[in-house]
């Protein structure tokens, strides 16, 4: 990999106005076209933790501004809307009021009016809008829309576990539930700081704690969305357990055993890749969910929006391959919508050849083979020709 540049270099540890760490994180991608990066990689480049980077690339993907190249350990590049991001106008940061001196170990639970408790259910009948913009289309769960469960089970504090292979509609599914989360993405790099916060420098000089999304989530009566659970370390994980059980609580050693108390509307939800490696759902985290839900890609919908039949038809197929142990891939959603995307924009063929190439090189020969005996033609992975002269 060659040296990065950005110009997006802050003040070290300073305080961000809102967007401001996305549009950051949109402008190392756009200096260093066709690199992919892991959070970690920009977070040394930014002086943030890897958390924030991880929550800003989640959030440049769901909005089309940027590509995940791989998901485990998860590498993202800039696209053809990075670059719009990377130039928005950042919105002022609120002025860092002074520390005040600690004079003792518990704290308030919330400085503001805690949200409403969630409604137990809307009746919702149509598409919801995530806050991407982006419409999300329930389906059915227990009698009723997936969405209006999951608010059903926040009503009831009962912690929810989605579980699925990538890309079959969890995230989506998750905001469309519940609008004010607050997310923490995961991989094997996450910290306990990443949840609780951690001490940052002021422009000024000085060193105050800045509280992390568990904390806001906690004192605010918000979600908190822990993505790809599975893959943090179960030492760094355990700090969210105590806020989940009937202490509702944590203590941050780090910031002088602070004492955070959750109020009402707090709740915990978590997503889980089984076929990602290094993703491990123990018994302490399995035991913490009482309600898990699996989750799969909904052919009928991407017949609904428009994706070819013939690529549902493969991505049937495949799906068939994995459930008989064949194939460790097939494609979900997600790469349905890209395939309909593309074949909109350069044709089927090039779409075509685009799945084969999505697909992991050791399932590659597999995906080739059902490609061509539904498409009637034996595509090749994209790759670069000749010099255009």
């Amino acid at each position: 990999m060659t040296s990065p540049t950005t110009s997006a270099a802050p003040v070290a540890g300073a305080r961000l106005g809102n967007g401001e760490l996305r549009r950051m994180v949109a402008r190392v991608l756009v200096d260093n076209p066709g690199t992919d990066y892991s959070p970690r990689e920009i977070a040394k480049l930014l002086g943030h933790s890897s958390g924030a980077i991880g929550n800003a690339l989640a959030a440049l993907v769901t909005g089309g501004s940027a590509e995940q190249t791989c998901a485990a350990p998860r590498r993202y590049r800039a696209n053809a809307g990075t670059a719009a991001v990377a130039a928005v106008a950042p919105t002022p940061a609120s002025p860092v009021a002074p520390a005040a001196p600690r004079r003792a170990r518990k704290t308030a639970p919330a400085h503001t009016l805690p949200s409403p408790a969630p409604p137990a259910g809307r009746g919702v009948t149509g598409p919801v809008a995530r806050p991407s913009g982006q419409l999300y289309h329930p389906r059915a769960l227990a009698g009723m829309a997936d969405v209006d469960v999951l608010a059903r089970m926040r009503a009831s504090e009962m912690p929810v576990l989605l579980y699925g292979p990538p890309g079959t509609g969890k995230t989506a599914l998750i905001e469309a539930a519940y609008p004010d989360l607050l997310t923490v993405q995961g991989d094997a790099d996450t910290t306990v700081a990443d949840f609780v916060g951690e001490y940052i420098q002021t422009p000024d000089g000085r060193y105050e704690f800045v509280h992390g999304p568990l904390v806001r989530a906690m004192r605010e009566g918000r979600v908190l969305f822990v993505d790809d659970a599975t893959l943090i370390p179960p030492s760094v994980l355990a700090v969210v357990y105590p806020a989940m059980d009937g202490r509702k609580e944590i203590v941050i050693k780090a910031n002088s055993g602070e004492v955070i108390t959750a109020v009402s509307g707090f709740f915990v939800v978590a997503g889980h890749n089984p076929g990602v490696h290094g993703a491990i759902l123990s018994d302490a985290l399995s035991s913490r969910f009482g309600f898990q839900i699996h989750v799969s890609s909904d052919f009928e919908l991407a017949t609904q929006l428009g994706v070819p039949a013939n690529a549902i038809r493969v991505a049937r197929n495949l799906a068939t391959c994995h459930t008989k142990g064949q194939i460790g891939w097939a494609p979900q959603l997600r790469e349905l919508l890209a395939f309909k995307k593309i074949a909109n924009t350069l044709g089927i063929a090039t779409a075509a050849a685009n799945l084969v190439g999505t697909a992991p090189e050791d399932d590659r020969a597999i995906v080739a083979g059902v490609v061509k005996s539904v498409f009637g033609t034996d595509y090749q992975p994209l790759a670069l020709g000749t010099r255009i002269t």
